[in-house]
């Protein structure tokens, strides 16, 4: 591979931290493949985000380290060259993501969310024990293009939410991280696991060390960073995206959880 190249996949891997991954630097990494595939699985293999790496007719050749050690897989031979994602019935039926997998195998970008099914993983033997209970991750799917042919299809997974523990408070923190916006209602959260709000207050900070009510602003102020991280957004705007005034309540709590002022926080993220 030229050096011209490496430079820009070395440029790429340092500067991941705050990156969107649908961006034109990352599509044209993936086009090195063409030039130099094991050269490029190397780099990849080192990224903190999951990548898999798919040919035309969907069969896995590539997973990285992180996808692998993430979903406990102790063996990646277990899935390259015998997993095909277009033939899975669990995300193409069960989680209804036919459509979004099969356009990117007809070459377009796409992108969603989802929870990765690793329950599935057990029952088809890859793994012995499930290694969390559940996460919600962000996908991206890149077609990679040579002489007008569809070459690859990669696959990026970043992990938005990722849990361990009891299943009813992983199901209480899945719920207050989908309804993060707004006040806290602990009546609304109790009724989501079929807990009484004593019940679940005792449960939670027995199994977390916090109280649903914090946990619910820990996720809005989690929320209110990747909204600061935007350098197109003032502070201002970032907590209005959040449907809070940056003026508030809020700021207090962020002060208290991030240890710092949003625009300290802005200061040292925005480099």
């Amino acid at each position: 591979m030229k050096m011209d190249n490496i430079k820009k996949l070395n440029k790429f891997k340092s500067s991941n931290k705050n990156i969107n991954p649908i961006n034109k630097d990352i599509v044209q990494s993936f086009q090195m493949l063409i030039e130099n595939r094991e050269l490029v699985f190397q780099f990849m293999d080192m990224f903190p985000f999951h990548i898999e790496i798919f040919t035309p007719d969907g069969t896995a050749i590539f997973c990285n380290r992180a996808c692998l050690e993430f979903n406990n897989i102790r063996d990646a031979n277990l899935i390259l060259g015998k997993y095909n994602v277009l033939k899975d019935p669990v995300l193409n039926d069960q989680m209804d993501l036919y459509d979004p997998i099969h356009k990117a195998f007809e070459g377009q970008i796409v992108s969603g969310s989802y929870s990765p099914p690793v329950q599935d993983l057990v029952d088809r033997g890859i793994i012995d024990e499930k290694p969390f209970e559940s996460a919600s991750m962000d996908f991206y799917f890149y077609p990679v293009w040579y002489n007008d042919k569809l070459d690859y299809v990669v696959s990026v997974c970043v992990v938005k939410n990722f849990y361990q523990g009891r299943s009813d408070v992983v199901r209480a923190k899945e719920f207050i991280d989908t309804h993060w916006q707004g006040e806290y209602n602990a009546g609304e959260v109790a009724r989501s696991v079929n807990m009484s709000i004593t019940q679940l207050y005792k449960l939670f900070k027995q199994h977390t060390g916090m109280t649903p009510g914090d946990y619910h602003k820990k996720a809005k102020v989690e929320r209110i960073k990747e909204k600061l991280s935007d350098k197109n957004l003032s502070v201002k705007e970032a907590f209005a995206a959040c449907g809070e005034d940056s003026r508030g309540w809020i700021l207090r709590v962020f002060k208290d959880i991030a240890g710092m002022t949003p625009t300290e926080f802005r200061k040292r993220n925005l480099v």
